[in-house]
């Protein structure tokens, strides 16, 4: 069975042609940053376009940043995503304009969870916290082997789990949130600020106007800018706190990092996040923490794993 997996991600989308899981192309754009959901939709719909269009699968998948009411398809709520301020029915949109494909949506980490635990780091783990570091923080957990989604769809959003009461305002209107220190965009907005306080950073020299990617934040590292350390050791800290939290309170057994921030800078940023989470625990024993092992296209492969269950 042929499907198209696509992940909806804040500055790319990455899509897949899969049969099983295994990937058969990819391809891949950038996320509009004007016009709302509807110039995501056409974006998605060029990307299937580069896949072999409609003909070619039997179903779509897409992950998607956010909440996703379960089952319906709709995004009801994307902070990440310029422009995206009211709920949006992306599968039904998407289904229009691909010949009535069937097009099935869900969380973005949720499916990038699955296809980690189906065919990745976490293969045949039944307890497993899956946290994708990149323009947000998503978290996806899985127990006894399923996906545990909760009555509204948020179970797993460790990226809204507060790590600093009253601390710094996050994109979704809260403030202490683990995405205002860890998220990309959080780090962004604090960097900017602190460049318009003074502080002089090869992050505002290499983004002057654009979304600062994964790759800026790599190459200031590499640099050894004092704002990116200082970023990324307040991201570490706030990571550790939060999944030190989790696991504690369900007793899991693995960690899975990915995501495009954590892909880009690697293994030493996993290991620095698992000795941060370490030094927070109230016991571990046992537990393994890991890089997500499918890389930028888990996420892709996860939207792909959904798509044959919806396929007739």
């Amino acid at each position: 069975m042929a499907v198209i997996g696509i992940d909806l991600g804040g500055t790319k989308l990455l899509g897949v042609l899969a049969d099983g899981g295994e990937v058969k192309a990819d391809a891949k754009q950038k996320t509009p940053t004007q016009g709302g959901p509807l110039a995501v939709v056409d974006a998605i719909v060029s990307l299937v376009k580069d896949l072999g269009g409609p003909k070619a699968a039997d179903a779509v998948g897409v992950g998607a940043p956010g909440l996703i009411v379960p089952g319906t398809g709709v995004v009801a709520r994307a902070p990440n995503l310029p422009g995206w301020v009211d709920p949006f029915a992306l599968g039904a949109a998407l289904s229009d304009l691909l010949d009535g494909v069937p097009v099935a949506v869900d969380n973005d980490v949720n499916v990038a969870a699955l296809a980690e635990h189906r065919l990745g780091a976490a293969k045949g783990e039944p307890d497993v916290l899956a946290v994708f570091v990149g323009t947000g923080v998503g978290g996806s957990v899985i127990l006894d082997g399923e996906l545990r989604r909760g009555p509204t769809g948020l179970a797993g959003e460790i990226g809204h789990v507060v790590v600093r009461p009253d601390g710094r305002l996050c994109g979704c209107g809260g403030r202490g949130h683990l995405e205002a220190y860890a998220g990309r965009a959080g780090m962004e907005r604090r960097a900017r600020a602190l460049e318009a306080k003074g502080r002089d950073t090869m992050l505002v020299d290499l983004a002057p106007a654009k979304r600062m990617t994964s790759s800026v934040f790599a190459r200031a590292l590499a640099g050894g800018d004092a704002v990116a350390i200082e970023l990324i050791d307040e991201a570490v800290k706030a990571l550790g706190v939060a999944i030190a939290t989790a696991v504690t309170l369900l007793d899991l057994g693995v960690v899975i990092v990915g995501g495009g921030l954590a892909d880009r800078l690697g293994a030493k940023f996993v290991s620095r996040i698992e000795q941060a989470t370490r030094s927070q625990l109230y016991g571990e024993a046992g537990l393994r923490v890991a890089p997500a092992a499918l890389g930028d296209l888990s996420g892709a492969i996860g939207a792909s794993l959904i798509a044959e269950k919806a396929a007739p």
